[in-house]
């Protein structure tokens, strides 16, 4: 027995030694990054611009390009001219093309917003104009380019470009507690948007929302830094339950210097403003606090009334989204999931329903536009399966449906201004990024760029493929994924480490090329693990039952799904039942402690990174959309939190955090630890000095937190090597 199992490790060697294994320096120092195109601008016509970076003459430039030959027509400004700065970070083109805002010394401040110093660039005079001497917020030309809005120190300013004068339009801007034209953190979190301020179409006016936040709850963390004593970060955080911003929609009238309060009535969160193609009427979405009633109002700037003209409401929640598209005769496109699936309607101006675009058992997932010359509409949808994604067009009538990607995996479209052609990217799980231009009618012209190097580069390594299917449990049918180690005998026993995220709409198992986490999952494969990805109830793109089936319980379904899997994939003679591991990060991280807890008698191991351990830690927005709030819901907040459930921990738990985090924040852990420590059970712990809820800023970060990982799985997952057919 002895004798041949050597013999069997040695031939499984020298099979193996003409490729190497993927090395976790490797994926955290950029070895296996894809080639990309620079985020391009759409311009006027049939014409892109890329910013551009030239490392021979360490200049920055902005390059006009043509869609149909792909080739530089001009080098709109250059660096290197400019007597004022060295460089620029980042540019905006104004309506006509005859200007641009480029921005210096820019710094982050959140997820969205970030600070910086700004410059006009007249093209045809080719001087630079300071916006401001501090730095500014959004900056934002007016669409007749004769003046810009922007934000400083919480209140909103107009310049005017003319005349060089500086007009204050607010000044009770303080910070913690008043915010004109800029969203407080949490509407920047969960509504994903930093200018809360736009200008009318005819220039005459400024809506911008104000958020008085001198109520809510102030949160503090202490940074640590390089100083003899730390120093604090003090924001205002609105946890679940507890007060949020009072919000209000104001229009700024230019030529009358005057500030108007508009009145919507009744509601909790204004969370889309956009003027309509009529200069004097503004679109207001608001929501109650539930986010389940959806009010789209029509502001008129002349006399200050509104008039709500759609109104969505459901048994759970309403999704936020931009897809708010006005045609000419301002009829809208409006996208919802109220036939069960989300799909695109046509609204007239009033807002009665002309027609429902798009429909069927699948899922709209991206709007790209519509062609009023031809009344074609462009998108992306899941009907090539809810794994993949696939650009489409369709009449306005909901007829004549085209597909205009070819490959199936993921496609994305990025089209031109007029919508004449797009640029596709392309990837699927075996196929690192391809760029292609495609006409608008979905002809492929040209392959852009490709990431064949890359591919090649791979071929030298120790890969495993990604096996898609569809993991039959008694709670449903679910997407999942697998890896196999690359000498994969179905007569051994292998140990499982499972991952997820597992949040309401996300998606984990698509078929998409390769990011950072799945070069560490093939390094785990290669060292003899199986590694399942699988999305449970109340993840997305199955429609809106399968993802609201959680709501006021997150944390339950989900576990269920996720353990019931591990139970199920256990049942294969090649998956060693024994030697099952979870993790997560986030809300994954929520699920990984979870599943540990409530799932000891089936996941050995689990690491939760940047986890929620109580929904009464998280901000308001996110969390009541899913549970509603913890005085109405207290058991759905507490049966299915972590620190509940401390004590039923038996395997192997590794917890980290950053003490930065200004999202999840690590009181989180902090509490978890000390409930774990109230239980007696021994857990690790790993704690990142300032870092945010990435884990990533700071020289080998993320490499030391990986490494860290990889040892806690390879010492509490067992990897077995005896032949069961010796």
């Amino acid at each position: 027995m002895k004798k041949l199992l050597i013999i069997f490790v040695a031939i499984t060697s020298l099979a193996t030694a003409q490729k190497k294994d993927i090395a976790l320096e490797e994926i955290w120092n950029g070895s296996f990054s894809t080639e990309r195109m620079n985020s391009l601008n759409s311009m006027n016509g049939d014409f892109y611009s890329l910013l551009n970076f030239d490392r021979n003459t360490k200049s920055t430039t902005v390059d006009k390009y043509s869609y149909a030959t792909l080739e530089k027509v001009e080098t709109v400004v250059n660096s290197k001219d400019l007597k004022e700065i060295n460089y620029f970070e980042s540019y905006a083109f104004n309506n006509d093309e005859t200007k641009l805002m480029l921005g210096v010394d820019e710094e982050q401040i959140y997820r969205h917003s970030s600070l910086g110093v700004f410059y006009v660039y007249d093209l045809a005079s080719k001087s630079l104009q300071l916006i401001d001497k501090e730095k500014i917020q959004e900056p934002t030309f007016s669409p007749d380019s004769k003046k810009v809005a922007y934000v400083k120190n919480n209140n909103i300013f107009i310049k005017n470009l003319e005349t060089s004068e500086t007009v204050q339009v607010t000044s009770d801007g303080k910070k913690n507690q008043i915010i004109n034209g800029i969203c407080d953190w949490v509407y920047e979190e969960e509504f994903s948007f930093a200018r809360a301020f736009e200008w009318s179409k005819d220039s005459k006016n400024l809506a911008f929302l104000r958020f008085d936040e001198t109520d809510v709850p102030t949160f503090s963390m202490d940074i640590v830094g390089s100083e003899l004593y730390p120093t604090q970060q003090v924001f205002k955080y609105p946890k679940a339950g507890e007060k949020n911003s009072v919000v209000t929609l104001h229009l700024y009238n230019v030529s009358a210097v005057k500030n108007t309060k508009i009145d919507l009535g009744k509601h909790e969160y204004i969370p889309r403003i956009k003027w309509t193609n009529n200069p004097e009427i503004l679109s207001v979405i608001t929501l109650n606090r539930h986010q389940n009633d959806l009010k789209l109002f029509a502001v008129n700037a002349v006399n200050f009334t509104s008039k709500v003209i759609l109104n969505e409401t459901d048994k759970a929640f309403v999704d936020i989204h931009d897809n708010l598209t006005f045609l000419n005769d301002n009829s809208f496109i409006w996208t919802s999931e109220k036939s069960g699936f989300n799909h695109i309607y046509h609204y007239s101006k009033d807002g009665k329903l002309i027609n429902q675009v798009t429909k069927g058992n699948w899922e709209v997932t991206n709007f790209f536009g519509i062609n009023e010359k031809n009344n074609t509409v462009y998108y992306q949808s899941v009907e090539d399966g809810s794994i993949n994604r696939t650009v489409y067009s369709i009449k306005l009538n909901g007829t004549a449906k085209k597909r205009l990607s070819n490959a199936s995996g993921t496609n994305q479209a990025a089209f031109s201004k007029n919508l004449n052609y797009f640029i596709n990217t392309f990837s699927d799980a075996n196929t690192p990024t391809v760029y292609s231009l495609y006409t608008g009618e979905g002809n492929l012209l040209k392959e852009i760029l490709n990431n064949k190097k890359l591919s090649e580069k791979l071929d030298n390594y120790n890969i495993a493929k990604k096996e898609f299917f569809v993991l039959n449990t008694k709670n449903g049918a679910f997407n999942a994924w697998m890896l196999k180690p690359n000498n994969f005998d179905a007569n051994k026993k292998y140990p499982m480490f499972m991952t997820q995220y597992s949040g309401p709409g996300s998606q984990s198992v698509s078929n998409t090329w390769n990011a950072a986490n799945d070069y560490w999952f093939q390094h785990l494969a290669a060292q003899g693990y199986i590694v399942v990805c699988v999305d449970g109830r109340g993840t997305g793109y199955k429609g809106a039952d399968f993802k609201k089936v959680t709501y006021k319980e997150l944390g339950k379904y989900e576990v269920e799904d996720q353990i019931e899997s591990a139970v199920e994939l256990g049942k294969r003679p090649y998956i060693d039942e024994n030697e099952m591991g979870i993790w997560g990060w986030s809300y994954g991280g929520f699920m990984s402690a979870n599943c540990l807890f409530k799932g000891n008698d089936v996941f050995k191991m689990a690491i939760a990174v940047a986890p929620v351990t109580s929904w009464r830690f998280y901000d308001s927005i996110y969390t009541e959309r899913y549970m509603q709030t913890p005085q109405e819901n207290p058991s759905g907040y507490d049966e299915n939190s972590p620190l509940n459930f401390a004590n039923f921990l038996k395997g192997n738990f590794l917890l980290v955090h950053g003490s930065g985090d200004d999202n999840v924040h690590v009181q989180n852990t902090m509490r978890l630890t000390n409930a774990l420590i109230e239980a007696n059970k021994p857990f690790d712990l790993a704690i990142y000095p300032d870092r945010n809820h990435g884990i990533y800023t700071g020289k080998n970060t993320r490499l030391h937190l990986y490494e860290k990982m990889t040892r806690f799985i390879e010492e509490n997952l067992i990897r077995k090597t005896i032949n069961t057919e010796l």
